[in-house]
């Protein structure tokens, strides 16, 4: 695998190129405007195509060794993509509102993270010994655990590197990185400030193709770091597939002697 590629034209047609009215722009967004067309900012692509594969660099030397990601996306249209693209790359999400915290009292959430797989394990074994209110008491409480944290239970830890689509709806997670030193990658669109953001996608972040885009181009840039790590590891991924199998027959083979 490689960085993955992408053009200017899957840009323009993704529609990464529109901003917004010229009334509502941010002036620490002005170099990063071309022009404007009908009173909307137009985003200068030829600066945001090598800023993107920037951050797609970022991202992926960051899996690589072995870091995590967090993709954070609380929008409506961006809630979807962010979650499929972080589990097709094997990382991590937030997709509904971010929780105070969640970075800088990380003890805390882990605390929540633990309940919520109690909850799970509970209702895995039926749920048994519970009346029926305490029952739908939990059922509840573990809807609204997995709406907050489920892309965070595997984490284990503080992430290594944000990807966030909308800086302005998720300017707490940016302060809460910034306090932490954890660096972020983020579309910034022209109503936006791109202060602290240290890896800036200057383009859309409304569009739902234009989301969609980044978010598959993030996760192929994981993608691609995991592969790396792997081989850097001694793993022989052509042979990943049989893997599983000898061991399983090398495990069995012992116990099979006996009964001969």
């Amino acid at each position: 695998m490689a960085l993955p590629e992408f053009s200017m034209r899957q840009l323009l047609e993704a529609g990464v190129h529109y901003g917004h009215q010229k009334a509502r722009w941010n002036p620490r967004m002005a170099e990063f405007i071309y022009g404007d067309r009908n009173g909307i900012h137009i985003i200068d692509l030829t600066q945001t195509v090598p800023m993107l594969d920037a951050a797609l660099q970022v991202v992926r030397d960051t899996v690589a060794k072995g870091g995590r990601i967090l993709f954070v996306g609380t929008k409506r249209q961006a809630q979807k993509a962010v979650a499929e693209a972080a589990e097709r790359c094997a990382q991590y999400y937030m997709n509904h509102r971010w929780l105070g915290g969640t970075l800088t009292n990380w003890q805390t959430v882990s605390k929540s993270i633990q309940r919520l797989k109690q909850i799970d394990e509970i209702m895995a074994n039926g749920a048994e010994g519970l009346t029926k209110k305490e029952r739908l008491g939990m059922e509840r409480e573990q809807s609204k655990l997995q709406s907050s944290l489920g892309g965070i239970r595997e984490m284990g830890g503080l992430p290594d590197l944000l990807f966030i689509i909308d800086v302005s709806k998720e300017d707490l997670a940016i302060l809460e990185a910034q306090k932490l030193g954890i660096p972020v990658v983020a579309v910034v669109d022209t109503n936006c400030s791109p202060k602290g953001v240290d890896y800036i996608i200057p383009g859309n972040d409304d569009a739902a193709r234009a989301i969609s885009l980044y978010c598959e181009l993030v996760s192929r840039a994981a993608l691609d770091g995991m592969t790396a790590q792997m081989g850097a590891a001694g793993v022989d991924l052509g042979a990943l597939d049989a893997a599983p199998v000898d061991e399983a027959l090398a495990e069995a083979e012992p116990e099979a002697a006996p009964q001969a």
